[in-house]
């Protein structure tokens, strides 16, 4: 009888004004939702993306590592102590640093992430890297992030119209004093919640831009390549327990995770985002309670009667019910196709990767229904307890 005579669906179209009304509110929250997830996922997808642009089994770090762009260093000793090992192939040591990188443009400094490694041990499986490696075996040329924010300048824009060498000024955050570099090549990474942009190097360069805060001996990430057919568990279990306790090992998944969980649980943004979106879920169901309310109100004499001529409860509830539903797809459909548009306005904006994935399209919309229904379980109280002969 329910979908026979689809009474919900009917008191929607019924009440033109206060469905579109009770659409827009829903949608709205739909959006809220997607833009929540979208800059979640852009946080965790770009504070790990030098991570996965990795080429390496294992990676040491030193005990007190917290996060790539939160620097901790160690002794280099401790990474070409790991050749020692059964199934260790090579190795080869990582330098990161941030600097200040001088628009060529304006004369403003900013902050960029300057990445450093033997030229002769690519550490970097992204393309345009591994086709511009040759360029940074000759002292003082560097490789630019050509999707770092705007604020550098036209770096990438000239040199890629004029194709030839452009020289920039790099200064280290403890001196006054820039030390002059050329970019050879361009290479896309992309900003992150921590980075603005991204400069790769070699490791001789890398120590000439940091004379004095930079002993050569000191790296930050070691990349252990193993041999074929090794279990990488077991290799790090005898590396722990013969090496000391001042550096941390990880598996390539491992290295990604701890970084996720670094940005999800120990920082604010973490924080932010995941109370946004629960705040968002929360306003959603008031929002939808207050709409299914005011329609069992308006309706409570229909209701009354359907009661009064034998009706029961389960089937009035199943209109509320259906009536949650029926707001929740519809409400979702726009508020899908805004979002969207949204992520592409703001992927331009900020440069992160933000992304409509399938897993967050599901995930909304399971969660708008399950929203709805749950405001819908709240509303009933009301028409539970309605008695026709109150009505009437």
């Amino acid at each position: 009888m329910l979908f026979k005579t689809p009474l919900g669906l009917l008191q929607l179209a019924r009440n033109k004004i206060r469905s579109l009304v009770a659409v827009a509110g829903i949608g709205f929250i739909v959006i809220l939702m997607f833009m929540q997830l979208g800059f979640q996922d852009a946080l965790y997808s770009s504070a790990t993306q030098v991570h996965r642009s990795l080429r390496g089994d294992l990676f040491l770090v030193s005990s007190q590592y917290k996060s790539l762009t939160a620097i901790q260093s160690f002794f280099r000793s401790r990474l070409y102590q790991t050749l020692g090992f059964e199934g260790v192939e090579s190795v080869s040591p990582m330098y990161l640093g941030f600097a200040k990188f001088k628009n060529p443009e304006n004369g403003e400094k900013y902050s960029i992430y300057v990445i450093g490694f033997e030229p002769g041990k690519p550490v970097m499986k992204l393309p345009d890297v591994e086709a511009n490696t040759d360029k940074l075996k000759v002292p003082d040329v560097v490789l630019f992030d050509k999707n770092s924010r705007p604020e550098f300048g036209n770096v990438a824009k000239k040199f890629e119209e004029e194709n030839r060498e452009q020289v920039i000024e790099i200064f280290p955050f403890d001196s006054l004093r820039g030390y002059q570099v050329r970019v050879g090549g361009l290479f896309k990474l992309g900003p992150s919640f921590g980075v603005d942009g991204n400069l790769i190097v070699s490791d001789t360069t890398f120590l000439r831009i940091f004379p004095n805060s930079r002993p050569s001996e000191i790296i930050d990430v070691g990349v252990v390549c193993l041999k074929p057919d090794i279990n990488p568990k077991k290799v790090i279990a005898n590396l722990q327990a013969q090496l000391p306790k001042d550096v941390k090992i990880f598996t390539y998944n491992d290295f990604i995770n701890f970084e996720r969980k670094y940005w999800a649980t120990r920082t604010p943004i973490g924080f932010i985002l995941n109370l946004m979106l629960t705040m968002a879920s929360i306003v959603g169901i008031v929002i939808v309670y207050q709409i299914l309310y005011s329609n069992i109100s308006t309706q409570l004499t229909a209701y009354a009667t359907l009661k009064a001529i034998g009706y029961k409860n389960n089937y009035l509830l199943l209109i509320v019910f259906q009536q949650a539903f029926i707001l929740a797809v519809i409400a979702y459909l726009p508020g899908f196709i805004i979002s969207v548009l949204l992520y592409d306005f703001a992927m331009d904006a900020t440069k992160l990767p933000i992304i409509m994935s399938y897993q967050n399209a599901i995930l909304v919309l399971i969660s708008s229904i399950l929203m709805c229904m749950t405001s819908g379980a709240f509303a009933i109280n009301k028409l539970r307890s309605t008695d026709p002969a109150d009505i009437f």
